[in-house]
């Protein structure tokens, strides 16, 4: 296979947090920069590479390099030098300050092409469907757009329970969304131009026009290494029946049905000594704490601050069963964790968890509406409960499903056959 000559587009692009960094970085390895690296590490692994980054993301980077990591990389850094500090860590101005960093990157990508005679350009994070990438809109280069995600949503109904600042909070978010996909410049030739589109989750499929949804191939924008395939510890409390789940205390990852499912499986089985471990910080803590209080819960569920990585894989590895009812999570690295870690996990049928969760290996619900969702988490909790053949078989074959398919270097390698079957797709088929 030839050798390609490949530019990558990655405004986040950060390497994970090594002990001892500076808390300056924190913020700056989020699991979209980490995306980033991975994409184009793994690219890296068989083609000449040289990617477009934020100058902030250079120290961490260059700490990798002497490490002896992203050997060969070529990282140009780029930023507006006077102005841009102040906005980086805010949701809104940071995309807006995105948006004009492209502009930036295009600028560098023509400059750049005068010397290089590259094969491929490929727009890797941010990782949506709603802002252009203007090096695949402008730059001619045959071009994959991806992996990206975005078009996950509330399911409908949903945000009715959600207070008003929530329900507006969540209508700008989508109506900004909307605005992106159907008038800002350069998402419309994005689309037409682009060999190859990789999305994480059907949602955003179907936010692709309908005419160039030939182009799109399904690609998680979360994966793991071998070191993070686990066999499960074997507990010395086997009567008990151990719950886990993690993630950002806040009101779209619905730690709340979590909780009223286990008072509902607790309710039809007394006799079962059931805990459930809530990991994470965030604002919806104290009124998830009041809920299990309401719920006579207190003996059952352990809030635990968050932790480090390898803390949290610990125990992974010693609960019985994943439980995480998000409803519109994009990627879903925890999930795909858990499978690593030989766990059934029980998710909604929604975005990224959607997607990693099949029968084969684990127990989705298909979100109807909230009381729908916790009645069926119940009775879900319930099968796997009495039948712990059951949740053997599930692990076995979650651990299967992480290792065969969520793998970085396996990912690797399918991204290496679609950028080659990007670079040989003929030309007239952009045009539609």
């Amino acid at each position: 296979m030839k050798r390609m000559k490949i530019l990558i587009s990655a405004f986040a692009c950060h390497p994970p947090l090594e002990a001892g960094a500076p808390e300056r970085e924190k913020l700056l390895a989020s699991g979209e920069s980490i995306l980033g690296w991975n994409i184009v590490n793994q690219a890296a692994r068989f083609h000449e590479v040289w990617v477009l980054t934020q100058t902030r993301n250079r120290p961490g980077i260059e700490r990798a390099r002497e490490r002896g990591e992203a050997a060969g990389i070529h990282f140009c850094y780029l930023d507006f030098s006077l102005w841009w500090k102040p906005l980086w860590h805010k949701s809104f101005t940071l995309h807006v300050y995105y948006y004009l960093w492209q502009w930036l990157a295009y600028a560098e990508a023509r400059r750049l092409r005068k010397k290089i005679d590259f094969d491929l350009a490929q727009h890797a994070t941010f990782a949506n469907d709603w802002m252009p990438s203007f090096i695949g809109a402008r730059l001619g280069l045959p071009f994959v757009w991806g992996p990206i995600g975005g078009g996950q949503r509330n399911p409908k109904g949903f945000a009715r329970e959600y207070g008003f600042s929530a329900r507006l909070a969540e209508l700008g978010r989508t109506t900004a969304q909307e605005i992106g996909r159907h008038l800002v410049l350069g998402r419309r030739q994005c689309v037409a131009r682009a060999r190859a589109i990789l999305v994480c989750n059907e949602e955003t499929r179907m936010k692709i026009p309908e005419q160039s949804r030939d182009k799109v191939r399904f690609f998680p924008v979360t994966g793991i290494g071998r070191n993070d395939l686990h066999d499960p510890t074997p507990r010395e409390d086997q009567g008990g029946y151990r719950l886990l789940t993690t993630g950002r205390l806040v009101r779209y990852k619905r730690f709340d049905f979590a909780l009223r499912a286990v008072e509902a499986f607790r309710r039809r089985n007394p006799e079962a000594k059931v805990l459930l471990e809530i990991v994470g910080d965030g604002p919806e803590g104290p009124a998830l704490s009041s809920l299990t209080s309401a719920l006579k819960l207190e003996d059952v569920v352990r809030f635990i601050p968050w932790m480090p990585r390898q803390e949290l894989i610990a125990r992974m590895t010693a609960c019985d069963v994943f439980l995480f009812p998000s409803l519109r999570e994009g990627g879903g690295i925890v999930v795909i964790e858990a499978m690593a870690c030989g766990k059934p996990v029980i998710a909604l049928n929604s975005a990224g968890p959607g997607f990693h969760v099949q029968p084969e290996w684990g127990i989705k619900i298909e979100p109807r509406n909230p009381e729908q969702v916790v009645s069926e988490l119940a009775l879900a909790l319930e099968n796997l409960w009495k039948n712990p053949d059951l949740r053997s078989r599930l692990g076995r074959a979650a651990r299967r499903r992480a290792e065969d398919f969520y793998l970085w270097d396996r990912l690797g390698e399918r991204l290496r056959d679609i950028q080659a079957e990007a670079l040989v797709q003929p030309l007239s088929a952009e045009k539609k």
